[in-house]
């Protein structure tokens, strides 16, 4: 499970021994829903055009691929014969019902934080709210040695916090607003924001797990498939900083904001989880993240600079990329770099184009991208592939434009840096790839 992804109430409550005595309430199977919503299991435990939750989404790790297992209420297939205990331990501490140790793909660490009554409601609703499905998701490809998972255990031990010591820091922090400490529950908790959004050491555990931890918290995490997340924090160039409350509630609303659009794994976090939540949690989210102070100080203000636009409107595409920018992006994006908001983003002041690593932007060159529907924002949005289109030179020339122009002022991008983050296969304008 992963993604924004959240839960209900900051009250621990003991688990009730058992979910078999007699059918729940539709309203804590409701309940269970939102955590799993919330949670976003359904972008890791579910494959495009398969039953949800039935597992098989692949992960790729340094020491090879593993699969997301099927988690519907399946006995044989799923964990429909998983006591609530073991359900619970697998949520909460990564531990496996025959006792191994789960990868930390699996946000454990972030889970400690659930209440035993969001943890509770979450068994509910996978054990009566989900329907059986009787895959088997393919093996993992992580040969032996390197497959043994006793090593998981240390690891456990030394980077991943049980749920007493989850609890015990989250009764040890005070917030002076409600609203925050709800934000912090679900950013911190079921949400697992961190796993995507904070660096990792070289052994891959979050060089942080909650705001309390120090500022890396949500600074920025490692680049994934070809995406970077962005810092989450107050940063007025590359991080949140000018985006309001309402402005973040719209984006995990409907994936959409006037500062720009959600893509890649993000996109997913809305289309399966944010967009569901209340509006009372999506503004608490909003608050908490607001309330995280820039990490880089002195933090640079990005302004609107006039002169691309001008340029551009004169018919002056001298500058190195401008005429690949007319020819394929301007459409859209406008020449002055404002987009049409809600519809297609703005590239002047977007945080991802001024971020110091063009990951996000070289991958979004190659694979395209869907902003998805959403029930506040039912049309999707598609930005096209161009790997078949542009050649890498002419992929950094548009970057370097784009990165350069509007006060963005970032960095350029050398072909070399567009050539190791794209696929090998070769073609003479480069590589058709399917919009993911």
């Amino acid at each position: 499970m992963r993604g924004i992804r959240f839960a209900l109430c900051l009250a621990v409550f003991p688990l009730v021994a058992s979910a078999h005595a007699a059918t729940p309430s539709e309203d804590l199977i409701r309940q269970g829903e939102y955590v799993a919503r919330a949670a976003d299991c359904a972008a890791c435990h579910s494959v495009r055009g398969q039953p949800p939750f039935s597992g098989g989404v692949p992960f790729d790790l340094p020491m090879g691929r593993i699969y997301s297992p099927n988690i519907t209420p399946d006995p044989d297939h799923g964990i429909g014969s998983d006591t609530e205990e073991q359900f619970a331990r697998a949520i909460r501490e990564g531990v496996r019902k025959d006792g191994a140790s789960m990868y930390p793909a699996m946000p454990f660490p972030s889970y400690a934080r659930l209440t035993d009554a969001d943890v509770h409601a979450l068994f509910v609703y996978f054990r009566y709210g989900v329907k059986p499905v009787a895959t088997t998701p393919p093996a993992s490809t992580i040969v032996w040695p390197l497959s043994m998972r006793w090593p998981l255990t240390m690891w456990r031990g030394m980077f991943a916090p049980t749920p007493r010591q989850a609890a015990a820091k989250t009764t040890q922090r005070s917030f002076p607003d409600p609203v925050l400490a709800r934000g912090a529950y679900l950013v911190e908790g079921a949400g697992h924001c961190g796993a995507c959004h904070t660096p990792r050491a070289l052994s891959l555990q979050e060089k942080a797990l909650t705001a309390a931890d120090g500022d890396l918290y949500l600074s920025g995490g490692g680049s994934v498939d070809g995406w970077h997340p962005p810092s989450l924090r107050q940063e007025n160039r590359t991080g949140l900083g000018r985006w309001s409350e309402d402005d973040i509630v719209a984006f995990l609303r409907g994936a959409r904001a006037s500062e720009g659009s959600a893509f890649g794994g993000m996109a997913d976090a809305v289309q399966h989880g944010t967009q569901y939540l209340t509006d009372d949690d999506l503004h608490a989210i909003a608050r908490y993240l607001r309330s995280l102070p820039a990490r880089k100080t002195p933090d640079l203000v990005w302004k609107y600079d006039p002169t691309t636009e001008t340029a551009l409107r004169r018919g002056d595409v001298s500058a190195r990329g401008a005429r690949v920018y007319v020819d394929h992006c301007a459409a859209c994006h406008r020449d002055d770099g404002r987009g049409y908001p809600a519809v297609f983003p703005p590239l002047a002041g977007n945080p991802v184009v001024m971020d110091e690593q063009p990951d996000s932007l070289i991958t979004l060159l190659f694979k395209g991208a869907i902003v998805p529907a959403s029930h506040n924002a039912p049309s999707a949005f598609v930005m096209p592939p161009f790997a078949h289109v542009l050649s890498e030179q002419q992929m950094a020339d548009v970057l370097s434009f784009i990165r350069g122009a509007w006060g963005n002022d970032a960095a350029a991008v050398d072909v070399e840096v567009v050539r190791k983050l794209t696929p090998k296969e070769s073609g003479a304008g480069g590589v058709k790839m399917p919009l993911n």
